[in-house]
């Protein structure tokens, strides 16, 4: 059987649209696209998603571990052999305090692909496939406006840059934010029927890989 590693953030993680600070919240198993993709495929999934992971960043209110290259290290050297993987973040990277441009998030997520095409990881995960997924475009709305006041025209650049990378790079390559749209409430989270599209567009990328 296939083992799948679902990498990114907590959009990843099933994290629903923020309504309350002080009450950490997750979308069940059946809800959540990771696990939504890996039934469809009838795949193992490891299920690697942190709320407020960046690609690059150390926070400096959430702490040094939401640097989403750490994390990948510690992922891709646990969790072996892989057969596919898919990597979403860019969404905490366009947070106003990270001040940005879309082409520095973009680094970022190719600072990471340089680490999956290494060496050492290639040892690892020999013939791993690699769905590079953009996230929909966010922004500033409900509880989360203040800290992604300028998000918006950033995280719309994304996507013709992801893509470039994942040409350039051989990755496979999912504009998210032509399946679904986050919702409303926070201007960054999915609803579960977000998660529900983005699980069968996913399933069927993963397909053609």
């Amino acid at each position: 059987m296939p083992t799948l590693l679902a990498y990114g953030d907590s959009n990843t993680h099933g994290s629903p649209p923020v309504v309350d600070r002080g009450a950490p919240a997750r979308y069940d198993a059946a809800t959540r696209w990771p696990t939504r993709t890996a039934a469809a495929l009838g795949w193992h999934l490891v299920e690697e998603g942190l709320p407020g992971r960046t690609a690059q960043w150390d926070d400096p209110t959430r702490g040094y571990f939401m640097n989403g290259f750490q994390g990948l290290q510690i992922a891709l050297t646990s969790h072996w052999p892989l057969d596919a993987m898919t990597l979403m973040l860019g969404t905490n990277d366009v947070k106003d305090r990270f001040a940005a441009t879309p082409e520095v998030v973009t680094a970022g997520i190719a600072g990471l692909i340089d680490l999956i095409q290494g060496a050492e990881m290639t040892a690892r995960h020999p013939g791993l496939k690699v769905l590079l997924i953009c996230p929909p475009p966010c922004y500033p709305a409900g509880l989360l406006a203040g800290e992604f006041r300028l998000a918006q025209a950033k995280s719309r650049a994304l996507a013709p840059l992801y893509a470039e990378l994942a040409a350039w790079r051989g990755l496979g390559f999912l504009d998210a934010g032509k399946v679904i749209e986050v919702s409303p409430v926070d201007g960054v989270h999915f609803t579960p029927e977000g998660h529900a599209a983005l699980a069968h567009a996913i399933a069927d990328s993963l397909k053609t890989l």
